[in-house]
């Protein structure tokens, strides 16, 4: 058996320790029971980021957005089924720029819709305006 993969819940934060081998399965979280993975992206806020962005052994997709952003509310659709076609090899997220203001200075958010990849705690890649679909799921697989 080979060393744990360390998940981070999108619900309560909790690390969690899963056997790669049951990666596909998804598991649950120990500490609130609900699904490590559900198909969709969770909303990511400051206090979690360290967390989500440290923690977790596997990439975390971050959709830098607004409400106000026309691109944006377009993108959404196509960033919640790349996220049902990611899982469980990439973690996606949804971050507010207006209601997180200080994620979105801290990486210099210029221009929204901005997707970022994180592995280790560090930016691996970073594309700005929207896409589909299939051109997230092309996009973060060739940054992996």
């Amino acid at each position: 058996m080979s060393n744990p993969i360390h998940l981070v819940c999108p619900h309560c934060d909790a690390v969690n320790r899963l056997p790669p081998e049951r990666l596909a399965d998804g598991g649950r979280c120990g500490q609130c029971h609900r699904a490590l993975f559900d198909g969709h992206p969770f909303a990511l806020s400051q206090a979690g980021f360290e967390r989500h962005a440290t923690r977790n052994d596997i990439p975390l997709v971050i959709d830098f957005w607004a409400a106000w952003c026309g691109p944006c509310k377009m993108m959404a659709p196509a960033f919640e089924a790349a996220a049902a076609r990611l899982e469980p090899r990439a973690r996606l997220a949804k971050v507010n720029t207006e209601a997180e203001q200080g994620l979105a200075m801290r990486f210099g958010i210029r221009s929204i819709p901005t997707l970022a990849i994180f592995v280790g705690g560090q930016e691996r890649a970073r594309q700005a305006g929207a896409m589909d679909t299939d051109t997230i799921v092309r996009w973060v697989e060739s940054n992996l």
